[in-house]
């Protein structure tokens, strides 16, 4: 996980309709950086869904949302329209953002050990400092804890 107070490190990637998005390109800004493992999968479909559900007070604080996982441009653009995504979805097949950010780890299901997305959100100020490092998130919880810790 990268630190608190660390500059975040810039990447171009395609949105879920092929256009390119640079981090830098929401400076003066907060940004919410969330890293998920997979699209339509139950626990990323909460996360998302909460995010969607409180974008409008994400919108009001002048905060971009935007989620990141491996998966290809037309896996994001389905999951998106499904579930009504109001925000961003990076596609980082490549897991060029993914390694920069530390979130590609060893896992463990059922004794198989593998590499794969730990699904962790950084907060990332208006200069492009994170100000909060989140690993191991809950789907259910994420959003509202960065909620919160925009109003502190």
């Amino acid at each position: 996980m990268l630190e608190v107070g660390q500059k975040a490190p810039d990447f171009t990637l395609s949105d879920q309709n092929g256009n390119p998005v640079r981090l830098s390109d929401f400076l003066g800004k907060k940004v919410v950086l969330y890293f998920y493992p997979r699209d339509n999968t139950p626990g990323c479909t909460r996360q998302a869904c909460a995010f969607a559900a409180a974008y409008d007070q994400f919108r009001s604080r002048n905060v971009q949302v935007i989620g990141v996982s491996k998966d290809s441009v037309a896996s994001h653009l389905k999951f998106a329209q499904k579930h009504q995504l109001p925000f961003v979805l990076l596609s980082d097949p490549e897991l060029q953002a993914i390694q920069a950010y530390d979130v590609w780890k060893e896992k463990k299901l059922y004794g198989k050990v593998s590499m794969g997305v730990v699904r962790s959100t950084y907060l990332i100020d208006e200069a492009g400092i994170i100000q909060r490092a989140m690993p191991k998130v809950k789907p259910d919880t994420n959003a509202g804890e960065i909620l919160a810790a925009l109003d502190q």
